[in-house]
């Protein structure tokens, strides 16, 4: 159900300025009657300033004035030319403090997990391909200073999250029948 912007304002507004019915302002603003009555005894909502839906077009006058006039009918919200914004999972977000941290938990894993595409590091860190591919090429802008760390102890992903990447990596090698590389351990003797 659409519901109106700044649904108690558009409410304030409604009984303030129409002959509306407290039921139908209440269905149109997503409230119960009784809060709306609430709002015309000056219970609730005290500070609260009017919201024109006219103005901002969600309501026409004429829309209005038919349902002043038929007391059944249902407030529709006018049609918009504006589409809805679609939701999208977007980049993961990194705090601007752990934000240094990243390069260096992206050549740890290119070492330690080469089976990684760029576009699971990309996903798992919330980085770019391109950063990754200059890191790998050795062409970061801070290419000196940076030193492999785990990036579940940075705080940058969960160990859960890696684990599944470095699986579906795993599989997506075992299918294409390639060698999996495992990182090198320096083992002390």
């Amino acid at each position: 159900m659409n519901l109106p912007l700044m649904p108690k304002a558009t409410a304030v507004w409604l009984i303030d300025k129409t002959a509306l019915t407290f039921e139908q302002i209440a269905v149109f603003c997503g409230m119960h009657p009784l809060e709306v009555q609430a709002i015309a005894d000056g219970e609730v909502a005290q500070g609260i300033v009017g919201y024109d839906p006219v103005a901002n077009g969600q309501l026409t006058e004429q829309e209005i004035h038919l349902c002043e006039a038929e007391p059944q009918r249902v407030l529709q919200l006018a049609p918009t030319a504006n589409p809805l914004p679609k939701r999208s999972k977007g980049g993961r977000y990194t705090p601007v403090a752990k934000r240094n941290d990243r390069p260096d938990a992206i050549l740890f894993l290119l070492r330690s997990f080469p089976q990684l595409s760029e576009a699971q590091i990309s996903k798992l860190l919330g980085t770019t391909k391109e950063t990754i591919q200059k890191i790998r090429d050795r062409k970061h802008w801070n290419s000196a200073n940076i030193k492999p760390r785990d990036p579940v102890t940075l705080g940058l992903c969960s160990q859960t999250d890696l684990n599944a990447m470095v699986e579906q990596a795993n599989e997506r090698m075992a299918r294409d029948g390639q060698v999996i590389a495992m990182p090198q351990t320096h083992e002390a003797a």
